[in-house]
This record gives structure tokens, C-alpha cells and sequence, in this order.
């Protein structure tokens, strides 16, 4: 044995054990408490959608007396041009990155409300005689709700993805930012 192996560990502390990392607890109510985020950031920029839309729908219906149904379709696709912006750059922002994917399933799906947004409008309009400048805001608000449950489900599922680790829920790798 050498002695100068010996002095030169004399005074030296001995390094610190290693400790394991605390263990993670799940935050109770943690998914809820995202989801109803989501829900609030879906509907700040859905109600400004909304806002949108009604403000089309009037001006074209009542001020400039379009047809009904014209007036609501293209209120419902200037809406929705406008959401798509907010929900890419607000609410879903945290979400898989912006993609041909991506924006085509948006306007796909957004398509799909426009149609079921504008038939629930027709049977209220015509069907159920909410014709006047009451009833038409208020046929045009119950097809917006109605649709607008739709349009969350299949935007915060396929079109806005949650991502794992650098995976779309699908499993591709996303690219960018």
C-alpha cells in the first residue's frame, strides 16, 4: 500500500450517496382540471366566433336582405376562418404543430359543422316559422350550440392533437413548431 494514496484522501468528504428522485404523485383532479381549460379556451375563441358569425349573418340577412340560408353560410364560413386562427394560436397552441394534416382536417370538419349548423338553421327558419329578426337569431343560436358541441370533439381529437413526447397521439413524429 502507498502511504501517499492514504494523505491524499485525509481531509477529502466522502461523496454524498446517491439519492433516488422523489417519487411523482398524480395531482389529483389534473385532467379535469385541463379539460375544463380547454373548454374555457375553446370557448373564448368559439364566443368570438360566434360574435363573428352573428355579426355577418345580421348585416348580410337584415341589412343587406340576403337569403336566409346564404346569409348563415357564409356568416357560419367567415366564422369559422377566424376560429381557426384562434384555436391554432390559443386554445390549441400547445397541440401538434400546424400541418397540411392539420388544416385540412380544420376545414374538413369545420365543413361539417357549417352543414350541420345550416340544416338545424333551416328547420328552425322554415320548420319551426323562427322567421323574424327574433326567432332568426335565435334559430341561428341554437344550430351554432348544437353544432359547436360537434366542432369540440372531433377538433381537440383529430384536427388539435394532444402530443407525447414528441408524438402525435397517432404516433408520428412531429416536425417543427
Amino acid at each position: 500500500m502507498n502511504l501517499s494514496d492514504e494523505r491524499a484522501h485525509v481531509g477529502r468528504r466522502a461523496p454524498a450517496p446517491v439519492q433516488p428522485a422523489p417519487a411523482v404523485r398524480p395531482r389529483p383532479f389534473a385532467r379535469s382540471r385541463r379539460i375544463a381549460l380547454e373548454v374555457v379556451k375553446f370557448g373564448a375563441v368559439g364566443g368570438s366566433g360566434v360574435a363573428v358569425n352573428f355579426l355577418v349573418f345580421n348585416l348580410l340577412l337584415h341589412g343587406l336582405k340576403w337569403a336566409p340560408m346564404v346569409a348563415t353560410v357564409i356568416a357560419s364560413c367567415v366564422a369559422m376562418g377566424t376560429n381557426y386562427l384562434g384555436f391554432r394560436f390559443f386554445a390549441y397552441r400547445d397541440r401538434a404543430s400546424r400541418t397540411r394534416r392539420q388544416i385540412a382536417l380544420f376545414f374538413v370538419f369545420s365543413g361539417i359543422g357549417v352543414v350541420m349548423e345550416s340544416g338545424l338553421f333551416y328547420v328552425g327558419y322554415h320548420g319551426l316559422g323562427m322567421s323574424g329578426p327574433l326567432g332568426s337569431n335565435m334559430a341561428k343560436a341554437l344550430s351554432i350550440v348544437l353544432a359547436s358541441a360537434f366542432r369540440f370533439l372531433v377538433y381537440r381529437t383529430w384536427v388539435f392533437e394532444q402530443t407525447r413526447h414528441g408524438q402525435t397521439e397517432h404516433g408520428q413524429v412531429r416536425h417543427g413548431r
